[in-house]
């Protein structure tokens, strides 16, 4: 038995894995082939459809004293945002983030109206004629609260600034692929180690692999090493299609796409960790379904997969930006559309780590292996 090589037998169990995988309809339809129908999908509605929240942030000394301001704020179509470094705001606009910066200027005189001042890039020209439409139909609604007649109570002033240049436009595919790559890692991360696992334990394969000299080690890591290849093959293939084909951005070319990797990577094995959890629970194979869906579907809805988590009423934001799929998504975009290394988005990694370290500690608890 001395001369038994652990390695070469984990990598038999990995092919013969990887083997049955590529064979499995099940695991090309949910890993593969559902995340890349919503991108052609959305690839093809193009930037079509934004969210019809806006995001607007206020100029230094603007009056927040007055009606108008208050049903701003009141709306749910607009989420004021604070921003005490200027070189973040400009980065912001930009980028398009914010739809406007508004300067709200007190009456000269009793008879003089509220200037309200909004100026932004052509980063966020497709907000503004909703944007317009909004701000001008609640001066409207103020109005007739406030002022009797039909004297002006605010005037709304549009304009470009033109000192601030677009950095690139900010297209539909750049926030759904991103969020499809995540899903695609959490459902095979779930599902497929979850399945994965209890047909082995199930069917006594694992039984028979105590029979051979292969440590316990190696047999988790033969079968873990098949879903990690075969996933990033599909993570692979999603990138190149989503750039190639419907322009996604990759500001830093293949640095980008391989630091997208190194992401995809990390929340595979977080995820995995979760697969590992219910196959140890489950009872029998029709209760691992309902516990998978316990954990992917609230991410699926709630962890901006296709759209943003500022939608969301502001007693749901604090759940939706704890969940783990949450931080993988928003690293992504960080990475591909703004630039950022994988330092910049550190603390999007730790957290996911954290649930990692979570994950994988009860899943040593409760893992079976007969």
């Amino acid at each position: 038995m001395s001369g038994y090589n652990q390695f070469r037998a984990m990598w038999a169990i990995t092919r013969g894995s990887l083997r049955a995988m590529l064979r499995s309809p099940s695991a090309i339809v949910f890993t593969f082939l559902f995340p890349f129908i919503f991108i052609v999908v959305f690839g093809f509605i193009g930037n079509g459809g934004g969210v019809p929240v806006y995001k607007i942030a206020m100029q230094k000394g603007a009056d927040t004293s007055n009606p108008f301001f208050a049903a701003m704020r009141a709306t749910n179509r607009l989420k004021i945002v604070n921003y005490t470094d200027e070189a973040v705001l400009k980065l912001a606009m930009q980028k398009g983030e914010i739809a406007a910066l508004v300067g709200i200027a007190k009456p000269q005189s009793e008879t003089a109206p509220y200037l309200f001042n909004l100026k932004s890039t052509n980063a966020s020209s497709d907000k503004w004629p909703q944007l317009r439409e909004l701000l001008n139909n609640m001066a409207t609604e103020v109005t007739k609260k406030n002022v009797p007649g039909n004297k002006e109570f605010v005037t709304i002033d549009f304009d470009y600034n033109r000192d601030i240049e677009q950095v690139r436009p900010y297209k539909t595919i750049d926030f759904i692929l991103p969020g499809q790559l995540g899903f695609s890692l959490l459902s095979s991360g779930v599902f497929g180690v979850a399945f994965m696992f209890y047909a082995l334990r199930n069917q006594l394969v694992l039984k028979r692999f105590f029979a051979t000299p292969i440590r316990k080690g190696f047999i988790v890591l033969g079968e873990a090493l098949s879903r990690v290849i075969f996933q990033m093959i599909t993570a692979i293939v999603i990138i190149t299609v989503g750039y190639l084909w419907f322009d996604f951005t990759l500001i830093h070319g293949v640095s980008t796409f391989l630091q997208m990797l190194v992401l995809s990577f990390i929340g595979l094995l977080v995820f995995m960790g979760f697969g590992f959890i219910i196959s140890g629970l489950a009872k029998n194979d029709s209760s691992i379904a309902p516990f998978a869906n316990l954990i992917t579907l609230p991410q699926f809805l709630l962890a901006g997969t296709f759209f943003s988590i500022d939608v969301f009423p502001a007693w749901l934001q604090p759940i939706s930006k704890a969940l783990p799929l949450t931080h993988l998504n928003t690293a992504l975009r960080s990475v591909a559309f703004e630039g950022q290394n994988l330092w910049q988005v550190r603390w999007e990694i730790a957290i996911l780590l954290g649930w990692g370290i979570v994950a994988y500690a009860i899943a040593i608890k409760v893992f079976r292996w007969e």
